[in-house]
């Protein structure tokens, strides 16, 4: 009889513990459940460096509509964080809570280096995205570059190669294309257009690839190097093209002679 009195009272002891427990839990999670902590702000920084270019509160709220589910409490973190990275400029973002009711949105922009095919932008980590290039500052020009696919960072490093290469000439790089079998054209600032042929660099990644071909900085170095002698030659002529596949030099392509470039009589 004494042994089923304990057992009563420790059971007894179990239920009122569970009870108070389940009112807690209650209490808690009307507490939670409150208005109060309905996210009601988001403020916006950027992670490092100067202020955000691209990314505007108004706009991230609009993507955000309707996608935030749950409160201060209850908000997945995660689940919102990859959906503004798929906002347009957001290249990563960081989020964490700010009590009472607002996240605090941490944004790494996207830093535009290029246009990238027909309808993209790549970045200076080498990396495609899609934004709208009509909201890029009036005064950035930004060169056209072209390659097959997951090859953004073969012509990123490419064009900074052939923009060094040009740069000490008054030059810069208008556009870059790689084909599909990895050969290069490249247009430079001054409407000069050049056939540099493939890259023994990509062989590997062109199962099509032929080993052999002059290194790739060899032919723009030669090229360049031959350039202000070239140019003294030509005088007033322009060039149009230049083929830079040969083994042993180069071919070039005058532009058609007008009067603005023919070369002005000796007295």
């Amino acid at each position: 009889m004494f042994a089923d009195a304990r057992l009563t009272n420790l059971i007894a002891n179990l239920l009122a513990l569970l009870a108070v427990l389940a009112m807690v839990a209650g209490a808690l999670t009307w507490v939670i459940r409150r208005p109060y902590f309905t996210i009601q702000q988001i403020q916006l920084a950027p992670m490092a460096g100067a202020g955000l270019q691209y990314v505007s509160p108004t706009g991230l709220q609009t993507a955000l509509a309707g996608q935030v589910r749950g409160n201060f409490f209850l908000l997945n973190l995660d689940q919102v964080r990859r959906r503004i990275e798929t906002v347009p400029w957001v290249r990563h973002a960081a989020i964490r809570r700010v009590w009472p009711s607002t996240l605090l949105v941490r944004i790494e922009e996207q830093q535009p280096l290029a246009l990238w095919n027909e309808n993209q932008m790549i970045n200076t980590w080498g990396e495609a995205f899609t934004a709208n290039p009509g909201e890029l500052p009036d005064d950035l020009h930004l060169p056209q570059l072209n390659g097959p696919g997951n090859s953004e960072r073969l012509v990123v490093q490419r064009y900074a190669e052939i923009a060094r290469w040009f740069a000490p000439l008054g030059l810069s790089v208008r556009e870059a294309t790689l084909s599909p079998r990895y050969a290069w054209e490249v247009s430079l600032s001054d409407g000069v257009r050049l056939t540099l042929g493939r890259d023994p660099a990509a062989d590997v990644a062109d199962p099509h690839g032929r080993s052999g071909a002059l290194p790739f900085a060899a032919r723009i170095e030669r090229f360049v190097q031959a350039w202000p002698a070239l140019s003294e030659r030509l005088g007033n002529r322009m060039i149009a093209s230049a083929d830079l596949r040969y083994p042993n030099g180069f071919a070039i392509t005058l532009a058609p002679e007008t009067p603005a470039s023919s070369r002005p009589s000796k007295p």
